[in-house]
């Protein structure tokens, strides 16, 4: 059995497959420069054929002995006009717009809404966006049958083109039939995780967990402003976020963007949840073998800001330089992680430990290594709580985290420097000091002489049961007879 070295780089990869990228070849070739996990969008194509991707990427798995994570992403409720007698008008600043009830195809004047709820949900004075914004009308009269608007910002406007509406909280469900129906999909055939859109408030993502169980994590996605104000209540229930700048960029000032970034980043560190920054990170790349400068730096920022994962969406999905784009941000993120300030960087987001025994011993670890020199902490886990609360702290060194579920190595993939492999359980202290220390020489995080940091709980295989922490030092022979 070969036992591949991790990389050493701490945040991680989320490259999305699609026509550009859905071979088992480009899945491998994704994977060797740098993708840590895999994105199936649900908006796009058939089950079937995502049925094949996620064998792909199983196979991939079983060749380089490395659980590899999968996330599917729901699309989610589209909100949309109806169409044009001439397929498409011209709305010009000033003038007054009706969105109704009538299904009769619209006119520069009018235009059919099939969505009752938010004729309820709007006033007077909230805006609504057409066709990811580039349109703006501002409500001036609610009636139960049309909504009277001005034109803000004019523009062409053709059939079916999107609508946003960012100022009220839309009474609509954040799962459709589509999504339900793709979420028992990717609960059949594995998935890891699950990205939720269309996250408004707490309850939207208590009926996703309701559906999917303990059968996959959930990643709520933040891409309405209305869940920026109940972001903590929202991380409560999710098991990780979504920086979805693209949604939010359409629904808000795209000034007002870059510290939400931040806002929402800290907030999830803090709560001790996985946190992904997506969208146009790399952008140009769709079309060009290299990023800008400003693409760089946008990657930089959030990789110093201590995210959990960067993602590609059509770079990798759609474009003509998939391979390139994930090579880059790995090479961006090996630069960043380089600086001798990174450390300092990621520390200015505090992360106070919970008054429990796991978050203390995980405290502590981060200490230790930086007092003593260490290379690497090796945890024991079942259900990955504590290689969460060990990454939180984000230690300056490898966290290799060891566990007898598969499902949990492969969720942990989105996790900020951890690095996991299944393995049997253990059954003793002995066992533990035993296989922590062989595990840490197989994968060529030690060597003789030096000193890993293991974590663990005791009744071993408990849940939640983190209570030791034990210093050990590695002779460099425990390998022999294994």
């Amino acid at each position: 059995m070969q036992y591949h070295k991790p990389r050493m780089r701490k945040v991680r990869i989320l490259a999305t497959l699609g026509p550009a990228s859905d071979t088992p070849e480009m899945i491998e070739k994704l994977f060797r420069a740098g993708a840590d996990a895999f994105r199936v969008n649900m908006s796009h194509g058939e089950q079937a054929d995502k049925a094949q991707l996620i064998a792909n990427i199983r196979a991939l798995e079983k060749a380089y002995n490395r659980p590899t994570t999968i996330l599917v992403d729901l699309q989610g409720p589209k909100l949309r006009v109806g169409t044009f007698a001439e397929g498409k008008v011209e709305l010009h600043t000033g003038d007054t717009f009706r969105l109704d009830t009538d299904h009769t195809p619209g006119d520069a004047h009018r235009v059919y809404l099939p969505h009752p709820e938010i004729f309820a949900a709007l006033e007077v004075g909230a805006r609504l966006l057409l066709d990811d914004g580039k349109l703006v009308l501002r409500v001036t009269e609610i009636g139960l049958e049309y909504i009277n608007t001005m034109v803000e910002v004019g523009g062409a406007l053709s059939n079916r083109k999107g609508l946003n509406v960012p100022d009220v909280v839309i009474p609509i469900a954040a799962l459709t039939e589509k999504d339900r129906s793709d979420l028992a999909f990717a609960l059949e055939q594995g998935v890891d995780w699950i990205a939720m859109s269309f996250v408004q408030r707490p309850e939207d993502v208590a009926e996703g967990k309701k559906l999917i169980g303990n059968k996959a994590a959930l990643l709520a996605k933040i891409e309405k402003p209305a869940a920026i104000g109940r972001l903590e209540e929202i991380l409560e229930l999710a098991d990780g976020v979504m920086v979805a700048r693209g949604d939010l960029g359409v629904e808000m000032l795209p000034e007002q963007v870059p510290p939400l970034q931040k806002k929402i980043v800290s907030t999830a560190r803090r709560m001790g949840k996985p946190v992904v920054v997506a969208t146009q990170m790399l952008e140009s790349m769709i079309v060009s073998p290299s990023p800008t400068r400003a693409e760089v730096s946008d990657v930089a920022t959030a990789i110093y800001d201590g995210a959990d994962a960067v993602m590609l969406s059509a770079e990798t999905a759609a474009g003509a330089w998939p391979i390139e784009a994930v090579s880059i941000m790995d090479r961006i993120a090996q630069q960043v992680e380089s600086d001798p300030d990174f450390y300092k960087r990621i520390h200015f987001t505090e992360t106070p430990a919970d008054s429990t025994t796991a978050d203390a011993l995980a405290e502590a670890s981060g200490r230790i290594v930086d007092t003593i020199e260490t290379s690497a902490i090796v945890c024991f886990t079942s259900s990955g709580s504590t290689a969460r609360r060990i990454s939180r702290e984000r230690p300056s060194v490898p966290l290799l985290v060891l566990t007898a579920s598969q499902s949990t190595a492969r969720r942990l993939g989105l996790l900020w420097g951890a690095f996991a492999v299944r393995t049997k359980d253990i059954g003793s202290f002995e066992e533990m000091v035993a296989k922590g220390k062989r595990m840490a020489l197989r994968y060529h995080l030690g060597q003789a002489g030096g000193r890993i940091v293991i974590m663990a709980g005791v009744p071993f295989g408990t849940p939640g049961s983190t209570n030791v922490l034990h210093i050990v030092r590695l002779t460099g022979d425990e390998l022999k007879g294994h």
